[in-house]
């Protein structure tokens, strides 16, 4: 039985599910002939850990717990009476963690980033400089400046991250297979927004933007914030991720990014039950303006990702009606990838792109592809 050391940094809806996946695969992944080997978990103010990370693990009910006390928002520190653990909090945390790192050196470790912070991006290089591996579901680490970025993806072979663009869509291992034969990638174009995704089919159906938008929300489709989504970042984060593996030195700041709302509706100037009662309204007519004016020309609107040679950016575009993009519908995610052997007929990758049970299994499985570099 081939035993994988696992660190999670990150306790929210995906980090979770996680756990609940390990513990519900343990007859599965014993047939495999691997154990997948908890030894801590983090949050940005607490850690628990084993008192001994190279041999103990947090059993599975312990893990459990975790996710109890998490969903019911309390801190990891609740479990400081715990015999089976260590508890750690304030500015202990990030030492130890890199600690944990460190002793990992030797055996191996994996760490995964379930969180959804731009603050672990200096704990990650240092561990991938200790020869650890790293599992992302975190998008922020893989979109800062270049310098950082390149040190993380420095050794591609102990990196996984497929969870970051389409949750368990294989996007991100089908574009490197296409790299690695050969076959040079000059065009993507996705929907990678489920929430945007839903958006735009609705409307296309003659349903006012507005209405759309609050029934999303009511859903559950949107962050609390439905500006969050309407703003394009995360869509944003997702292209500059694809554009890198292509071998674009690209920042954010390099892109075209559209909003589907004017700065004068932004959160710092309109208050979000103002946003939602008048100002979604006011943005009605152009919405449907785009729609008829696309109809015309037989064609539909989408908001996507579009990279190329001369681009890399995200926002609303006309396509057509029998495109792939053309017949999404729902908040489903679908890409296009096109090369030179895949240039009449792009390979397109599509299903459900977004929620924690989907993204966390593509991070179970990334950690599972890992455990050829372990001893």
């Amino acid at each position: 039985m081939k035993s994988l050391p696992v660190f999670l940094m990150g306790c929210g809806g995906v980090g979770r599910q996680l756990l609940q996946h390990i513990v519900s695969c343990r007859s599965l992944h014993a047939k495999q002939g691997v154990h997948l080997r908890v030894v801590g978990v983090c949050d940005s103010k607490s850690l628990v850990v084993v008192a001994d990370v190279l041999t103990a693990e947090l059993d599975d009910s312990f893990l459990l717990e975790v996710c109890r006390v998490k969903s019911n928002g309390s801190s990891l520190q609740t479990l400081a009476n715990s015999s089976v653990c260590q508890v750690f909090s304030g500015p202990e945390v990030i030492r130890k963690v890199i600690d944990i790192g460190l002793l990992g050196k030797s055996t191996g470790l994996a760490f995964v980033d379930c969180s959804a912070s731009a603050e672990t991006i200096g704990v990650l290089n240092q561990v991938v400089d200790f020869g650890c591996c790293v599992v992302l579901a975190n998008k922020k680490p893989l979109t800062v400046q270049m310098e950082d970025y390149d040190k993380l993806v420095s050794q591609p072979r102990r990196l996984r991250h497929e969870s970051t663009v389409g949750a368990g869509l294989p996007v991100i291992a089908s574009l490197n297979r296409i790299i690695s034969s050969g076959d040079p990638v000059y065009r993507i174009i996705g929907s990678l927004s489920g929430t945007l995704g839903y958006v735009m089919s609705e409307v296309e159906d003659g349903k006012p933007f507005s209405q759309v938008v609050n029934a999303a929300k009511s859903l559950g489709y949107t962050e609390p914030d439905p500006r969050d989504d309407l703003g394009g970042m995360d869509v944003a984060r997702k292209a500059l991720i694809l554009a890198r593996l292509l071998g674009r030195s690209l920042n954010l700041d390099n892109m075209k990014i559209e909003s589907l709302y004017p700065e004068e509706m932004g959160p710092d100037v309109m208050p979000l039950e103002d946003f939602l009662v008048n100002g979604l309204p006011l943005l009605d007519q152009k919405i449907e303006d785009g729609i008829k004016q696309a109809s015309a020309n037989g064609n539909v609107l989408r908001y996507v990702c579009l990279i190329d040679d001369a681009r890399c950016e995200v926002g609303i575009q006309e396509v057509p009606k029998d495109s792939a993009l053309g017949r999404l519908r729902g908040s489903d995610n679908v890409v296009e990838l096109y090369s030179r052997c895949y240039e009449k007929q792009p390979l397109v990758i599509q299903g459900a792109g977004a929620g924690n049970d989907t993204t966390a299994a593509g991070v179970l499985a990334d950690i599972l592809d890992i455990q050829d570099l372990f001893p």
